[in-house]
């Protein structure tokens, strides 16, 4: 496995026909490291899936009328649909209706019976449908389920048994040897005393009472049971014993498995000791993680609170519910959720600290200096202090985000947001403005508010990907300015040319009362009465790229000739031109600068936006924008390489 990869799942999720809020915690949680790591430059391979085999599927089937196959089909989709809407960035989704996946679990089970680890004897004991679980007389809490507090059913019938007991001490040794393979050491302590120390039994493997699952090739009566069949897919996603394994060989064994604390136990010792009689190495961690409650109970569908991410991510944004999920529960432990902890965590971080920051910072380097912040400063007091608090909390952000302490990060970060805050308040920039033998301290100061926002608006970036490009644009920064993860450690990243272009508010504030009324109307299965989305744009899903033949005509792309270019004094990175549009004259500023000398532009073909709306750059207005391709390391400009006449549309 080469360093510099990172290989992180979630559990496949089990089809339900409703997802709530707490469905999307663990999934946040391993997205916000998956786009952690991709920032510091590591090859990352995000797994997630569905889990759709098994007796509770084939009896909701078989009372729906319909083929499991085409009842799963149905929910997968939503599933996916619900990733696109909270932004996930997964690499591969997988699902264990895969031809693929199937095959490999196959092989899998084969080898362990060939070489004595699975054999053949009778099941009779506990069972619980809904959690696809074999209990014990003392595992259960008066006859019901300990996990999901169902009533559980007797079941006999012919089975295969996997040697769980065979790699017991092999287990516990391993786990004591390797005290960050179970994190947190709650989970740890649990796994040993409650599971390993007392004893294990053989694992029962497959199942005649149904036929939903993946086929025993050496006994056609017999389905895999699916835990062997689920926990497979961490390698069977890899091409695990196929002809072409070159994902697993480069990605396994996984950095974490990212679980909720109730299927722990399946992940930490079967998997484990499936791992062990394969030859294979075992993951370098699994994380059980605690439940999103919901007054004082496990996730439901309970009267008064609104858990459909739907409906909570149309109000407030993809970015405020990602927010709250990694922000407001230390991860690992329980936490609870409710309306009013939401709209509170929204009012108090997001609008009143880094909304308000922003807005603030933008609407004072406008109205002080037409939108560009001046070269020449004063540097005084305040400003070493809030430099060094911002610089150092990338370096803590980091070290928290390694360990999977969110939360904590998050903090990190907004105490770098409340000291910029703050500093506003120590330098009263109005009463600068009054005087203008202050002109040189008033552009420090807002060079340093500029370049703080700048470092904050890169460290969110794993917690919520909207946000910081909707900073960009506000903040004037370009894709090719300082927006790296290394340039957050960095002071004076902040681009001299930049100009700021005051935009809608990012997180208003929301009058708690007024919608905590209105959510109490809201429909939990995912419509809503009187549900108004708030002034937010999408999430930036993978699809969100996706427009229609509607949309592509609204942009008028034209051909236009340079008549001119020059450079615009004080702007290292701008060229004001001139073009010929047709019988039309425009002006353009763009950042192509450094990559063109002005004589060079004159004479080409160039295509031009012609209908966006006009904004004024270093107090140049610019009546439109060319197009240009940027990968971070060079910029070349969008031309046409043949003689055409300027102003054809490009359709």
């Amino acid at each position: 496995m080469d360093n510099n990869t990172f290989y992180i799942t979630t559990p496949i999720y089990y089809p339900s026909d409703k997802l709530h809020i707490g469905h999307s915690y663990t999934t946040v949680a391993a997205d916000a490291m998956a786009r952690y790591k991709r920032l510091k430059g590591f090859d990352v391979m995000f797994l997630t899936g569905t889990d759709e085999h098994g007796q509770k599927i084939q009896r909701i089937a078989k009372g729906k009328n319909i083929a499991p196959k085409q009842y799963v089909d149905e929910i997968v989709s939503g599933i996916k649909d619900m990733w696109d809407l909270m932004a996930i960035s997964n690499d591969r989704f997988i699902r264990t209706t895969d031809n693929k996946h199937k095959k490999t679990v196959q092989e899998i089970f084969g080898t362990l019976y060939k070489q004595g680890d699975i054999y053949k004897s009778e099941y009779e004991g506990w069972y619980c449908t809904p959690c696809e679980s074999f209990w014990t007389d003392g595992q259960l809490e008066d006859r019901k389920c300990p996990d999901c507090g169902r009533e559980v059913e007797i079941t006999k019938e012919e089975s295969y048994f996997f040697r769980l007991s065979k790699y017991q001490e092999r287990l516990i040794k391993h786990i004591e040897d390797n005290p960050d393979f179970i994190q947190p050491v709650t989970r740890r302590n649990e796994m040993l005393n409650n599971f390993l120390r007392p004893g294990l039994e053989d694992l029962c493997v497959s199942r005649t009472s149904f036929n939903w699952g993946v086929p025993v090739t050496f006994d056609d009566k017999h389905v895999v049971y699916v835990w062997i069949d689920a926990l497979s897919n961490y390698i069977t996603a890899l091409d695990y014993i196929s002809e072409d394994d070159s994902d697993y060989q480069k990605y396994w064994p996984a950095d974490v498995h990212l679980v909720g604390k109730e299927i722990v136990r399946f992940h930490t010792i079967i998997w484990p000791a499936m791992l062990m009689a394969l030859g294979e190495p075992l993951p370098k961690q699994i994380f059980g993680h605690g439940w999103l409650l919901l007054d004082g109970g496990k996730m439901s569908k309970s009267k008064g609170n609104v858990v459909d991410p739907v409906i909570l991510v149309k109000k407030y944004g993809v970015d405020a519910i990602r927010y709250f999920l990694l922000r407001e529960v230390p991860f690992g432990s329980d936490g609870v959720f409710s309306n009013e902890a939401l709209i509170n965590r929204i009012n108090s971080d997001l609008a009143n600290d880094l909304g308000n920051l922003i807005s603030r910072t933008v609407a004072m380097i406008d109205k002080y200096f037409d939108g560009s912040i001046p070269q020449k400063k004063r540097e005084g007091r305040y400003d070493d202090e809030l430099k060094k608090i911002v610089v150092e909390t990338s370096p803590k952000v980091e070290k928290l985000m390694d360990k999977m302490q969110f939360s904590t990060a998050l903090a990190e970060v907004w105490k770098a947001v409340s000291r910029t805050n703050k500093y506003i308040d120590e330098t009263e920039p109005w009463i600068l403005a009054r005087d203008d033998n202050e002109r040189d301290r008033l552009a420090a100061v807002m060079y340093n508010l500029a370049e703080s926002i700048r470092i904050i608006s890169i460290l969110i970036q794993p917690f919520m990907p909207e946000t910081p490009r909707k900073i960009w644009e506000q903040m004037g920064i370009l894709d090719n300015d300082p927006v790296g993860w290394e340039s957050a450690k960095k002071w004076g990243g902040y681009p001299e040319s930049a100009t700021v272009c005051k935009g809608s508010i990012i997180f208003p504030r929301i009058d708690l009362k007024k919608e905590l009324e209105e959510l109490g109307s809201c429909d939990l299965k995912g419509d809503a009465k009187n549900v108004k989305p708030r002034n937010i744009p999408a999430a930036d899903k993978k699809n969100s790229e996706y427009i229609t033949i509607d949309d592509f005509k609204k942009i008028d792309i034209r051909v236009a000739k340079v008549l001119s270019a020059e450079k615009i004094e004080g702007a290292d990175k701008l060229l004001k031109l001139k073009l010929e549009v047709g019988d039309l004259q425009r002006q353009v500023v763009s950042g192509i600068a450094k990559e063109y000398e002005p004589d060079s532009l004159v004479g080409k073909y160039v295509l031009f936006i012609a209908n966006l709306k006009p904004a004024k750059l270093r107090g140049v207005e610019s009546q439109g924008m060319i197009l240009a391709a940027s990968d971070k390391k060079e910029l070349v400009l969008a031309t046409i390489d043949k003689d055409i006449k300027s102003g054809t549309r490009i359709s």
